[in-house]
């Protein structure tokens, strides 16, 4: 910081700079790889990584030091697959890749602010406030939107006479990860909400 002036030294602009920058970068990877995402799943044929229920792996049961080896996912590639499931499967993966757009989008409105001096302006609040929401949001109904997809192909395979006794009917695994950072930048928010109310009342003493 320059005591002086009160404004960022050359450093710290230039790393705020390359915080900003590489927020934006991140974000727009996100949106391109949401769009390759539902360009694969609107074609055909239509990738569905399934869960399997413990199934063996033969290949290295009698390998040296392995005590047990099993098959969790299983790609499945679907010729035909009904709207509603491809709309369920991009939003799986739609819903995070939005969460990252705001999330890096507060960050990109945080880095400009600190290189501008002015981190406590009224708008940091509800958007660090929206990121911190799209992330908790995103992180439980999005794993859900995939369950009930995967679900709703067990069943197809079912009805085409298919033996499915080794897929997972539902299986929800919730990431707790995205709902932990999304808590985190709550409480970010909530200090920069304290962190206005005092710079207002510091600035009514003045």
């Amino acid at each position: 910081m320059d005591t002086r002036n009160g404004r960022p030294s050359m450093v710290e602009g230039v790393t705020l700079g390359l915080v900003a920058t590489g927020a934006v970068s991140i974000g727009v990877a996100s949106v391109v790889g949401a769009v390759g995402a539902g360009i694969e799943i609107f074609g055909s044929p239509v990738p569905v990584s399934l869960p399997v229920d413990g199934a063996e792996m033969t290949s290295l049961s009698d390998a040296d030091g392995i005590a047990a080896a099993e098959y969790t996912q299983s790609l499945v590639s679907f010729e035909t697959l009904d709207a509603g499931t491809r709309w369920l499967l991009l939003a799986e993966i739609a819903l995070p890749a939005l969460a990252t757009v705001i999330v890096c989008a507060a960050l990109w409105w945080l880095g400009l602010s600190l290189i501008r001096q002015r981190a406590f302006r009224k708008s940091m609040v509800p958007v660090l406030a929206t990121a911190a929401f799209a992330l908790v949001v995103t992180g439980m109904i999005g794993p859900l939107f995939g369950a009930i997809a995967r679900a709703q192909v067990v069943d197809q395979l079912t009805a085409s006479g298919a033996d499915t006794g080794g897929f997972w009917m539902f299986l929800f695994e919730l990431n707790p990860a995205s709902i932990g950072w999304g808590i985190a930048l709550a409480l970010v928010a909530t200090a920069f909400e304290v962190g206005q109310r005092m710079q207002r009342d510091t600035a009514g003493l003045v």
